[in-house]
């Protein structure tokens, strides 16, 4: 669920909090009456599947990114990583494009990892070695292993650092640590950019039977974690060098989402007790200190790390996966009810912006990349509860992505949610995430099973069957 936009987002949290309001509610939909709903099939998400795909191997086979509208590619970094096959095999798998995710498999053991270039730890994470790590999953080949496991040790030098919280950046071959776009050592982070591996870290050390990788990633969250407020708050920016903070906003969006994330869905497949403790407290802190309850709707806000007072009541589409989380946790009231609220932000205008004032009712960040967490969060519930109106969600959401955003090779962005201004980028994650949602949403157990599995935050999936509960422990070096 996340992106290069995390800076720009976070950033943008420091912005004056506007105090104008507005009660217009521009409902497209009545989500209890489903004739007024299109109704899709999986089939439908596969045929677009194959069609923006070909447009990707057409137009862009060697780059990162799509450019749908130019028909051309886009790389991250200096060198290309080629992050859309990889964000992309779990879904053409399930899908079962069997030729197409062959030639992924054999694209991914031709890469050469030894390349001088700067690399986001975060992103290539949950994309690059996500991606590795699924891929084997589903294939069992050994050599893909053997891929991942090179790559996951090209991270690690990123971890040493005094706390054990990897800096910004890693240079691939020689394992120099850099800040964003290779300038500085990378000593500030925000908490997702610190602590979101413990669950690619964690599959990686059972893999190879090797607890370097889960430890490491333990050191990360442990000691975020160990350094919350007095009232039990981590802030959105560390120094990874002294362990300081250097901004004391809290928050569920994007910069500090995965943090929470990932502490539920690694004790889930992996319980250990240390992170369990973790997760509890912090689930309570979320609900004491961000969630609020504002004109009838749950929001969840930001807040100040020392005190709990709300600086702005803002929410960003990235916060939409937390729904999901507290489904799969058991909090079922609380998941209907701040899925209602994303499904009333969506219906005001069609997509969900960046970033929204609720309490000002405007856009602070008006534009979209076709972000999957509202989907996600809507096919969970449906998944948990049995209830019909989030699959009428899901149809919703694709009737109205389709109707603004299809073009004549694939999909794209929109800077403006308000007018839906066509943007030329098609994140990898549409691949990874947003097609994969609305394709398992419709489709039965003899294809994907949903309790049989666990998905990181870019979506791939792993099956929970393939670790052997009494070995776990042992690989990731769990006490």
């Amino acid at each position: 669920m996340r992106n290069l936009s995390y800076t720009i987002i976070t950033l943008g949290l420091l912005c004056m909090l506007s105090c104008q309001t507005s009660s217009e509610d521009n409902n497209d939909y009545n989500i209890e009456d489903d004739s007024s709903i299109p109704i899709y099939e999986a089939e439908e998400i596969k045929s677009e599947t194959q069609r923006s795909w070909n447009a990707y191997k057409e137009y862009a086979w060697g780059y990162d990114v799509l450019l749908p509208l130019s028909k051309s590619g886009y790389n991250w970094y200096e060198e290309s990583l080629g992050i859309s096959p990889f964000d992309a095999y779990s879904t053409l798998a399930y899908m079962g494009m069997e030729e197409e995710i062959k030639e992924i498999e054999a694209y991914a053991l031709s890469k050469d990892w030894n390349q001088d270039v700067y690399v986001q730890i975060f992103e290539v994470n949950i994309r690059i070695l996500g991606g590795l790590l699924a891929m084997y999953d589903y294939s069992q080949n050994p050599e893909i292993l053997e891929k991942a496991i090179e790559f996951g040790d090209r991270m690690l030098p990123a971890f040493d650092s005094p706390t054990g919280i990897p800096y910004h950046s890693v240079n691939l071959r020689t394992g120099a640590t850099a800040g964003n776009h290779g300038e500085g050592k990378g000593e500030v982070v925000n908490v997702a950019q610190a602590a979101t591996y413990l669950l690619e870290f964690g599959i990686l050390s059972y893999y190879s039977k090797d607890p370097k990788y889960y430890q490491a990633a333990k050191k990360a969250s442990k000691a975020v974690f160990d350094r919350k407020s007095d009232i039990g708050l981590p802030g959105d920016f560390i120094n990874v060098e002294t362990g300081e903070w250097t901004n004391s906003w809290s928050y569920l969006q994007a910069g500090m989402d995965s943090y929470y994330e990932y502490m539920f869905k690694s004790n889930y497949l992996f319980p250990d007790p240390e992170i369990q403790k973790m997760w509890e407290y912090s689930l309570d802190k979320i609900n004491t200190y961000y969630a609020e309850d504002f004109e009838g709707k749950r929001f969840y806000a930001c807040v100040n790390m020392h005190s709990g007072k709300i600086v702005k009541r803002s929410v960003s589409l990235y916060d939409a996966f937390f729904p999901a989380i507290q489904a799969l946790h058991g909090d079922i009231e609380n998941a209907e009810k701040n899925m209602a609220t994303w499904d009333w932000i969506w219906d005001k205008f069609g997509l969900l912006p960046t970033r929204y004032l609720y309490e000002a009712d405007s856009i602070e960040y008006a534009n979209s990349e076709l972000n999957p967490e509202i989907i996600e969060s809507a096919y969970y519930l449906h998944e948990i509860t049995g209830n019909e109106k989030y699959l009428r969600m899901i149809d919703k959401y694709w009737h109205d992505m389709k109707a603004c955003c299809r073009n004549d090779v694939a999909f794209h962005a929109v800077e403006d949610v308000r007018n839906m201004k066509e943007k030329d980028y098609l994140a990898t994650y549409f691949f990874a995430e947003t097609l994969k949602y609305f394709y398992l949403a419709k489709v039965d157990d003899s294809i994907f099973q949903f309790k049989d599995f666990v998905f990181n935050t870019e979506a791939h999936p792993f099956r929970k069957s393939h670790f052997d509960r009494k070995k776990y422990k042992e690989y990731l070096g769990i006490e």
